[in-house]
């Protein structure tokens, strides 16, 4: 008996290209996605949940809804953390739905005065590693001549959490732990170093290379990169965001490295996506496509060397999985492995660990009223470990969770996972 063949039912192209059409099809609206989205677990209101925004997309891409100030709200309030994606049977590519639909919204919705200069000021800034460096400036040579605190008490709140969310305190040291020369037949690597993570925390680059050097990979220098794009994904700005890919695209093919990596998570998934934002470019597509297979994570590259990463340090640490590590390069184990490897180290979980803390690139800026909720409930979850450090592996989080920490007058310091190595090293 011959088999009967069902036609494939594709859906009729939308009027308006808000996002990839077929693929809000693939959700299925079951709601297991719900519980897993921090806005959602905030406010408890549907369209502040994927399948919510799935509705809200699917019904502006077909002309039954205006883009007015409600339907931006609520795409506006996504932290496009991907956590819905961990939790979601059916596979939906949500990251890069909200993505599209936010360059949707940039270019097709004008909104208030203050926010757009906001907006103008974050873009034209924070991508750039000069401009943010020179920036800074000002409020290092404050803090160094002993008026941080001074400053704080005078600065409008705005001000005061951009303030906040600079690093304090002295960093920790980035000078080679090991002269270990590199083994043979293991993989080169190439960190790129970002943009506000080189501003402001470049030791934690310098320390993903060391970690990388003692466990015997040979380092190789990318030159010539620039910020991953991320922000820019983030913010509705995809044009900026595919020079930026096709400049850093360009950088990893001259260094001739076989990995590449970043001390900040969001950045390495940003690239890991470099394959599907090129893949219309017929000059970048197919360099672009090796680049994102080649995007590892520093933990899973200590853990496969097999070596021993550190001498050791007696304290008692927490890990918060940073999003774009848990959701969008699904590394969840390795970082826990390193840790429990370090003689010395006490690991002790904590609830809601793939929670986002709410910084998510620029949104503690841009939504600082969510971000401070998240914060908040982070930051219960951290004390009630009772933990030493909170280990993390994106220098946003390390800068989101310390502030929240510092209001708070706690013990605990949040410590990116490169240092914690290089502090169980000295």
């Amino acid at each position: 008996m011959a088999s009967v063949k069902f036609p494939v039912m594709t859906p009729e192209p939308p009027p308006r290209d808000v996002v990839d059409y077929e693929l809000l099809f693939d959700c299925v609206h079951c709601g297991l996605c719900l519980e897993s989205c921090p806005t959602y677990v905030i406010t408890r209101r549907e369209m502040d949940s994927p399948r919510g925004r799935i509705y809200l997309m699917k019904a502006l891409a077909e002309g039954r809804l205006e883009l007015d100030e409600t339907a931006v709200r609520h795409l506006d309030l996504c932290l496009g953390c991907r956590g819905c994606e961990t939790a979601c049977p059916s596979g939906v590519h949500y990251g890069a739905l909200i993505e599209r639909a936010t360059d949707y919204v940039q270019r097709n919705f004008r909104r208030p005065l203050g926010n757009r200069i906001k907006r103008r000021l974050i873009n034209g800034l924070f991508p750039y590693y000069r401009r943010s460096r020179l920036a800074m400036a000002p409020l290092r040579i404050v803090r160094a001549i002993g008026l941080g605190g001074l400053l704080r008490v005078v600065l409008p709140r705005g001000l005061r959490r951009t303030y906040d969310l600079m690093p304090k305190g002295r960093r920790v040291s980035a000078r080679p732990w090991s002269k270990r020369k590199a083994d043979e037949g293991r993989s080169a690597a190439a960190v790129h170093h970002g943009c506000v993570a080189r501003a402001v925390a470049n030791q934690e680059n310098l320390n993903t290379e060391n970690a990388l050097r003692a466990a015997g990979y040979p380092v190789v220098d990318l030159k010539s990169a620039q910020c991953c794009g991320a922000l820019d994904l983030h913010s509705g700005n995809r044009a900026r965001a595919m020079e930026f890919a096709r400049a850093n695209v360009r950088s990893f093919k001259r260094a001739g490295a076989d990995v590449i990596l970043s001390a900040a998570s969001g950045c390495a998934a940003a690239m890991a996506g470099y394959g599907d934002l090129l893949k219309d470019d017929p000059q970048y597509a197919a360099d672009a496509a090796a680049l994102s297979a080649r995007v590892r994570d520093l933990s899973t590259m200590l853990v496969e060397s097999g070596e021993p990463i550190a001498r050791g340090l007696k304290c008692t640490v927490t890990y918060h999985d940073s999003c774009h590590l848990s959701h969008g390069l699904k590394v969840r184990e390795t970082p826990r492995q390193v840790l429990k490897s370090i003689p010395g180290v006490k690991l002790v979980e904590m609830e809601e660990s793939d929670l986002c803390c709410g910084s998510a690139g620029s949104y503690n800026l841009t939504e600082p009223e969510m971000a401070d909720a998240l914060v908040h409930r982070k930051v219960d979850n951290i004390a009630a470990t009772g933990a030493d450090y909170v280990v993390l592996a994106n220098p946003g989080c390390e800068f989101q969770i310390a502030a929240e920490l510092a209001r708070r007058r706690s013990k605990t310091r949040a410590i990116h996972i490169a240092d914690l190595i290089a502090l169980a090293n000295r």
